[in-house]
Parts: C-alpha cells; sequence; structure tokens
C-alpha cells in the first residue's frame, strides 16, 4: 500500500498534523491543524521532530529525520537457503537482518520543497528486483537510484488550504500501509499492500481545498517502475478525508501501461487499472490511563485488474482486505494488533513468484498455468514496547494459507544446496507448501 506511502512534517504547531504529505509552510491556513494523527496505521507515530534547523526568524529551515530497523525472522519451517519469500518486509528467515537504515532531510523554506531520503538495508533489494521496467533501453537500472528513497523538488503555492507541485521519486500512495514499517501497526504488511507499488517516479499536484480534505493528480512512469513500459504515462489520483481527529477516509486510483510481451518489439497494449479505499477510525480514547489509553481499527479494500491485447479482465485481477484492531495500554507505551486479511489473484500478475524460474516447472507455476486461483490468507498479533516516541521493540506472530503450494519449505527455493554458488540439479525443484508460520523480532530507531 503499498503502502504509501510518505514521512512529511509540516513546520511549527502543524509539526504533527500531517504524515505522508510534503512540508507545509507554517500560513493562517493549515490543513488538518489541530489533529494528532500519529495513532492512525501507515503514519509516523512521533509527535515531534527534534533535528530541526531554524533561522534567526525562528522559521525552520529543514527538518533531518534518522532510522535503523532490525529484524529476526523465525520461519518455523526453516528454509535450508534462510530465504524468506512471498514478502517485502523480510527477506531472510533465522538469522539477523538489517531491514532498513534511512537519513533524510525535508525543507519548505520560503516556499520551496526539497527533500531527499537515502536509503540501504534488506527490504531495498527485494522491492527493486520486482522492477522489470530497468530491462527497457539503455541509461536506467537501479543501479543509477537505489540508494534514494525518495527525492523531490518543487514549489508551495498559498491557495486555499496548500497548494503543492513536485516532481522526483515518491513513496506509493497506493494502499494503506507504508513502506516504513515504524509506521504500520503491524511488521509484516498486509499482502494486498505487499502486491502493490512501493514507489512511483513522476510528478504529482497537491491540492488541499478545505482544512480536512487533500486530493492529489499523479503523471507517473508505471506501477512500481523507475523507467517506462511504453510510450504511454501512467495516471493517478489519491484522496484524503479527515472529518475530525478520530477518522480518516481514503479513495486511491491508478491506470497505466505496464506489461511487456516477451520476446516482441510490439509495445502490449494491455492496461491495468487499480483501486483501493479505506477507514481508519478511533472509538476509545483516555490518554491518562495506566489501562487502555486508545483503541482503534483500519479497514483497507482493493480492487484492480489489467486487460486488452487479448488479456481478459475476469482472468486477471485482484481483490483483497485486510482488517486490523489495535489497543494501546499504558499511556500509549505498549500495544497489542491483531490482523487479518486475504487476497486473491488469478493469473497471478501481482502476486510475488515463489521461486526463481527454471526450466521444469513448480508446483505454483502449474497451478497457475492450468488456470488455478491464486488464494492467500495471512492472520497476525503484533505486540509492541514503545518507551519513547524514538524505538519501537516489536514481537509479531504470523500465520499464512494458501489454496496452491507457495511458500519456502524446508528445502528452500535456492538450489538442492540452497546455495546459488553451486550447479543447480536439473531434476531439482524448489520446496513449495501451503502453509506457513513466523515469529518475527524487531527493533527500530527513529530520531
Amino acid at each position: 500500500m503499498k503502502k504509501q506511502l510518505l514521512t512529511a512534517v509540516m513546520v511549527c504547531s502543524a509539526l504533527v498534523t500531517v504524515a505522508q504529505d510534503s512540508i507545509q509552510p507554517a500560513t493562517s491556513k493549515v490543513p488538518f491543524e489541530g489533529m494528532n494523527l500519529t495513532w492512525i496505521n501507515g503514519q509516523n507515530r512521533q509527535s515531534s521532530s527534534p533535528l530541526s534547523l531554524t533561522d534567526k526568524n525562528g522559521e525552520t529551515i529543514l527538518t533531518a529525520t534518522v532510522l535503523t530497523d532490525v529484524y529476526f525472522n523465525y520461519n518455523f519451517a526453516r528454509p535450508k537457503d534462510n530465504t524468506q519469500t512471498i514478502s517485502a518486509s523480510t527477506g531472510r528467515t533465522n538469522e539477523f537482518t538489517i531491514n532498513q537504515a534511512s537519513i533524510g532531510i525535508e525543507s519548505n523554506y520560503k516556499n520551496v520543497i526539497g527533500r531527499l531520503w537515502l536509503q540501504t538495508g534488506n527490504m531495498l533489494h527485494i522491492v527493486q528486483e520486482a522492477d522489470g521496467s530497468v530491462a527497457r533501453g539503455r541509461n536506467t537500472g537501479t543501479g543509477d537510484l537505489k540508494f534514494i528513497r525518495e527525492a523531490a523538488a518543487g514549489y508551495h503555492f498559498n491557495v486555499a488550504y496548500g497548494l503543492n507541485l513536485e516532481a522526483g521519486i515518491f513513496m506509493s500512495y497506493i494502499g494503506l500501509e507504508s513502506y516504513v514499517l515504524q509506521e504500520n501497526w503491524s511488521y509484516q504488511r498486509s499482502m494486498v499492500c505487499e502486491f502493490t507499488p512501493f514507489y512511483f517516479q513522476g510528478a504529482r499536484l497537491q491540492f488541499y481545498p478545505s482544512k480536512k480534505y487533500k486530493t492529489e493528480l499523479w503523471l507517473l512512469n508505471g506501477w512500481q517502475s523507475y523507467n517506462s513500459w511504453s510510450r504511454n504515462i501512467g495516471f493517478g489520483n489519491s484522496n484524503y478525508y479527515r472529518p475530525s481527529e478520530n477518522v480518516q477516509l481514503v479513495a486511491n486510483f491508478y491506470y497505466g501501461n505496464d506489461t511487456h510481451i516477451a520476446g516482441s518489439e510490439r509495445l502490449s497494449k494491455v492496461r491495468r487499472f487499480h483501486h483501493d479505499n479505506s477507514i481508519v477510525a478511533r472509538y476509545y480514547r483516555n490518554p491518562g490511563s495506566k489501562g487502555i489509553t486508545q483503541a482503534a481499527f483500519s479497514l483497507n479494500n482493493h480492487y484492480g485488474f489489467q486487460a486488452g491485447d487479448g488479456v481478459k479482465a475476469k482472468d486477471n485481477y485482484m481483490t483483497g482486505s485486510s482488517l486490523a484492531h489495535r489497543v494501546w495500554f499504558n499511556k500509549n507505551k505498549l500495544a497489542l494488533t491483531l490482523r487479518g486479511d486475504y487476497v486473491t489473484n488469478p493469473g497471478g500478475y501481482l502476486a510475488f513468484a515463489p521461486a526463481a524460474p527454471s526450466a521444469q516447472p513448480n508446483a505454483y507455476d502449474k497451478a497457475i498455468a492450468s488456470g488455478k486461483s491464486l488464494k492467500m490468507t495471512q492472520l497476525s498479533a503484533t505486540f509492541d514496547v514503545m518507551p519513547s516516541d524514538y524505538v519501537t521493540f516489536r514481537m509479531e506472530f504470523a500465520h499464512r494459507n494458501a489454496n496452491v503450494p507457495y511458500f519456502a519449505g524446508s528445502g528452500g527455493t535456492t538450489s538442492q544446496t540452497g546455495f546459488t554458488s553451486d550447479p543447480v540439479d536439473p531434476d531439482w525443484l524448489p520446496d513449495l507448501v501451503k502453509t506457513e508460520n513466523r515469529l518475527i523480532l524487531a527493533v527500530n530507531f527513529r530520531l
């Protein structure tokens, strides 16, 4: 979601009110002013940013952020290659892994928007390896941009409650959950957010016609792609409505040309459409309590398809939903989240490949080729310990199930030995199973 997403800071008194938007200047009209949105799924939970530089008049010049996220993911199947499959949140099992290390600066000094986030870590490679657009032409490739999480330049216009025009690389607006796992209620993202983009390259226009509503128009190179799949650009639209501090309603749309006909000079005419909507609502709040201090839920629904050039929407679509419930305790220093989600993807055009392609079709390849639709469910329970705004200790149990062999079994998905450096036995096939159980321990630091 995707999801979606990312950290943006409003200056001065508006700092805590907006996430995933550009920095806003201190004007007489500030969108979402007075709303503390740090409880929302997919938003930064920090109420302030200590790394700010101001000029002699007290106006913020720039804000800096440092982030480190480390996890230990125990897969009960114990794959021999230590490779976690079907996840963009975790890529390794049974070992300590730096998932994300990132530093960034953001500014809207004198209405000029500037943003640069640098990154490295395991999650970077998982996400970028899914970008097939870098095979089109030369002067492309993730090598050009791989360590840039987000970079943009633009200008803020004092129109209504704000109008921002920006171009660059952005975190995706599709989906509810964020690319930054610290911002989500769960560590392993829902699968509807895992199967949708994490970044876009293009330009966007953000407009705040009122204090409680934001709409965005996007021109994009494509569906999670640095480069374009064809001569056509993609189009996007995102809408946020917050009638009060306790409710957020979101509707997102995407339309573009995002496929390639293997071995053909002819550009594909397949068009992709995707829509997601969500509601996040806090129905209880008692900040001074030593017991339950907050309770909220989030519901994120997805529908999409691709069609054209002989591809039929009825055979190539995606539907899914994710429902999460979170309860905070002890003045928001402890929290428990329960989540259930499902996704079905006939044709598998968005689903992760469980293993590298080979001459012999594996169990998943055979199932999809026979016309069987992928159906997957996921249940998770997450317990967070948050002694301060700057650190989170997280423990999570996740169970997943699919109607076809889809997850890594004990034999792994790399080779018969588990090493890429060894010749692969021509008779070897990846070990795929229908169920998976994992225990994730994580700690993240953010300043």
